[in-house]
């Protein structure tokens, strides 16, 4: 899948990991995406949720066995505007 096309997808339930951050405490958080806003992707890993910043993060989904990464700041967007988007 182009990963033009897979930024138009919705994220709420795909794996992800935070691959790289300007935070060092944010590195290698992986876990299910179960929600998100314009700034923001929820994690949840082992039943606690963290908040992660799009911005300044780069994160490594997984859809259909294949692995994509994405720069947050590609994505800050609102779920249901990112649709529109074209890149």
């Amino acid at each position: 899948m182009r990963k033009r096309d897979f930024m138009k997808r919705e994220f709420i339930g795909l794996e992800v990991e935070v691959v790289s951050s300007t935070h060092p405490g944010y590195v290698r958080l992986a876990g299910k995406v179960v929600d998100e806003t314009k700034n923001t992707l929820s994690i949840e890993r082992d039943g606690r949720e963290r908040m992660v910043p799009k911005g300044g993060n780069e994160f490594q989904f997984t859809y259909a066995g294949e692995k994509i990464v994405v720069q947050g700041n590609d994505i800050k967007h609102r779920p249901e505007d990112r649709i529109k988007k074209t890149r």
